[in-house]
């Protein structure tokens, strides 16, 4: 198979994208937080690459056509599961004496984030087609033009079910339904989806001429041309034919 420009431009989006959401779900569980107009606002870290995920779900639904940011979507679901699982079976081998990392310090970072990777799998994939839906809808709509519209657009439909989804089975009720830890209070739990939904609407906002700029450089390097609203997928490239001598 011969990797071209778009198959090379393909494999890129999924990689980036495929690290983004794995990291965001292992990350999740440290809560951090900023101080503004006298409180503070808390936020988790995974909330930092999360905003990138549907970035780059735009860019391919761009590119690559609905169909394909579908399948890219439902791989990162089914890699996430695939995570929780070779978790779950590390955890199952015995422990060395002289290992650098402790039970306890394992069971913390590694096992700790198990239930947020499951609440993420829930947000992610809900999340993920609205986003891909709503771009689709503006992009009937304006055809070519407004790129800024449909890539923020979208986002800030989606992002906030993410959120709301993500954090309240992470952080609230279903935490101690499933025993996963004691729910953070209500008024926390607010004060997160709240500040997370802001940050990652401002996120959208402050990328998007890193969308224009990626889009042109895509067009420009790379020569790949968005796909027409009518096709629900493109060719994704590469070819069994062989090399030129």
């Amino acid at each position: 198979m011969k990797l071209d420009a778009r198959l090379t431009m393909f494999m890129t989006l999924v990689s980036v994208f495929l690290t983004c959401l794995l990291l965001g779900n292992l990350i999740g569980g440290k809560l951090t937080y900023v101080h503004f107009l006298g409180r503070d606002w808390v936020i988790s870290v995974g909330e930092i690459p999360f905003p990138l995920t549907f970035i780059l779900t735009d860019i391919i639904n761009e590119f690559y056509g609905r169909k394909t940011a579908r399948r890219v979507t439902l791989l990162g679901f089914a890699m996430t599961g695939l995570a929780i699982l070779l978790v779950r079976i590390a955890d199952l081998a015995r422990w060395f004496p002289y290992s650098q990392m402790t039970p306890a310090a394992f069971d913390n970072v590694f096992l700790g984030a198990t239930f947020i990777q499951i609440a993420s799998m829930v947000a992610f994939l809900t999340a993920q087609y609205v986003d891909i839906g709503v771009f689709f809808l503006i992009k009937r709509l304006t055809g070519q033009r407004m790129l800024w519209l449909r890539a923020t657009g979208s986002t800030a439909v989606s992002q906030l079910i993410d959120t709301v989804v993500i954090l309240t089975i992470a952080f609230g009720p279903p935490r101690a339904w499933f025993g996963a830890g004691a729910a953070v209070p209500t008024s926390v739990l607010f004060t997160m989806i709240t500040t997370s939904y802001i940050v990652k609407v401002l996120v959208a906002i402050g990328v998007t001429p890193i969308i224009y700029g990626l889009h042109g450089l895509i067009e420009r390097v790379w020569h790949l041309q968005p796909l027409p609203v009518e096709d629900r997928a493109g060719d994704i490239g590469g070819s069994e034919a062989p090399p030129e001598a």
